[in-house]
């Protein structure tokens, strides 16, 4: 295997999706605690969420906590009801670009601008004849880090290699 061009650099979110959020409000807001931060919909997109937040700074990890638009259009962001996970990652047009030489499949739409305003695109969660790599199941947000969260993520590498034996 060639080396890897780009850094995945930790989870950026996890999407949840239910019928209703209204339930996924109550866990996660209110018993869990998580803080909204925002709020997204699209009809093309048919989804309707709430960003909920734990953590804070570069290390913040989003919950979003969807539901349909149109419960019997597509995509089905409630079905299953673990939508996708969003990873961070250092430089998003070379990782596309690697990975789809290493055979992997993304998702239509390309890059594009995500509902946390970051550069997004998916991972296909599976292969085809043309690309024949997939998430196994799962789809994959690869997302475009900010400044701030490679600056972090270099700085704790840097800290923690200092204090190995």
């Amino acid at each position: 295997m060639t080396t890897r061009p780009f850094r995945i650099l930790g989870l950026q979110q996890v999407a949840i999706g239910g019928a209703d959020k209204g339930p996924l409000r109550k866990l996660w807001v209110e018993l869990l605690g998580l803080e909204p931060h925002g709020t997204y919909r699209s009809e093309r997109e048919n989804v309707d969420e709430d960003i909920v937040v734990a953590g804070a700074g570069p290390f913040r990890v989003e919950v979003d906590l969807m539901q349909p638009v149109d419960p019997n259009g597509k995509p089905r962001v409630h079905d299953p009801a673990l939508n996708h996970l969003g990873l961070w990652v250092d430089d998003l047009r070379i990782a596309v670009s690697w990975l789809e030489g290493q055979g992997v499949r993304f998702a239509p739409g390309g890059i594009r601008k995500g509902a946390a305003g970051f550069d997004v695109t998916f991972i296909h969660p599976k292969g085809n004849e043309q690309f024949p790599l997939g998430g196994e199941g799962v789809l994959i947000e690869l997302v475009q880090a900010p400044p701030e969260v490679i600056s972090a993520f270099d700085a704790f590498a840097k800290a923690a290699t200092a204090h190995k034996p």
